[in-house]
């Protein structure tokens, strides 16, 4: 279980492009991102499995494609409970506070290939503990 890709963004409803390093702010989210904030989405996460099922020859689809801040290998995020706790790199600690949600507006990812998969197997999360994650950085399921 391991970060393959960390985006960010300055836009909400944007595709986001990839960083090598990011710094998470306690009960914040990732510093600088569109979606960091008091709220409990603050940062969130797609498998990279689930990005290459959704790609195809017509449409070739890249890490930050659907807003996802961390993409990982390894995790089966959608199959994740709310509540569980997650160590990513050294020292930062997040909570899965959502699996899945609403899409109010279609993004750009919509309108480029014709559906979302971020609303059915993205994964949100507040920032318990914050921390600097880098990709290739380990993830660690913390507790029971």
């Amino acid at each position: 279980m391991k970060i393959v890709s960390i985006a960010v963004s300055k836009k909400k409803g944007t595709t986001k492009h990839c960083v090598e390093t990011a710094e998470l702010i306690e009960n914040h989210g990732i510093k600088d991102d569109a979606h960091a904030g008091d709220w409990h989405r603050q940062l969130s996460f797609l498998a990279s499995e689930s990005i290459e099922k959704a790609s195809s020859e017509e449409f070739k689809l890249n890490f930050g494609d659907f807003a996802e801040n961390v993409a990982t290998t390894g995790v089966d995020w959608k199959n994740e409970p709310i509540g569980k706790v997650f160590r990513l790199g050294r020292d930062a600690l997040v909570e899965i506070t959502q699996i899945g949600k609403e899409c109010h507006q279609k993004c750009a990812i919509f309108y480029r290939t014709g559906d979302c998969i971020m609303p059915k197997e993205g994964v949100f999360a507040r920032i318990l503990k914050g921390g600097t994650i880098r990709v290739g950085d380990p993830i660690e399921p913390v507790g029971l």
